[in-house]
């Protein structure tokens, strides 16, 4: 049961909070023989005392600890890894002077840089095929950079061609 404070009236619902006639907070009524259903936390449970040591009475143990002894490392072989580094920046030059080698004439620089480092690699994969790899990659980015000095050097005679013979019919 819950009563009013300001009113005095009583309400049985539980789950009231506020009186309905001024609003005001409700508190609890409960006389001795009810048990509080607001506390639901398990009673305290009292424990023994501490236990009582004394290191000055201990047992040694029967051994000593062992002493590390140094191991001895297991040596692995390492594995060298194939080095492609040349060959995959010639092709990523080929291909960039390829696709925006366009704008500015940025293939200009793509292309020639393409070849270099394309027959850089294919160099240093003649010279020690088992540390270096990626021939593909690096005729890959030879090829794109020919193709693009191919079509832009055909774009510029046609270019001077259309202006050479346009200049003469006027």
């Amino acid at each position: 049961m819950k009563q009013c404070p300001k009113c005095n009236q009583t309400y049985t619902d539980a789950n009231l909070n506020f009186c309905l006639n001024d609003g005001e907070l409700l508190t609890s009524m409960y006389d001795s023989s009810q048990r509080s259903y607001a506390d639901d936390s398990p009673p305290t449970v009292m424990m023994n005392d501490a236990r009582i040591t004394n290191p000055v009475n201990w047992q040694q143990p029967a051994q000593p600890p062992a002493v590390w002894q140094n191991q001895q490392v297991m040596q692995y072989p390492m594995s060298m890894t194939p080095r492609q580094t040349m060959a995959v920046v010639s092709l990523c030059l080929g291909i960039g002077s390829v696709t925006i080698g366009w704008c500015c004439s940025l293939g200009l620089l793509l292309s020639p840089a393409a070849l270099i480092t394309g027959f850089i690699a294919l160099s240093q994969i003649k010279k020690d095929p088992q540390r270096n790899t990626g021939r593909g990659l690096a005729i890959g980015g030879i090829v794109t950079g020919v193709v693009y000095l191919a079509v832009y050097l055909l774009l510029m005679i046609v270019y001077g061609a259309a202006l050479l013979f346009g200049g003469l019919a006027q």
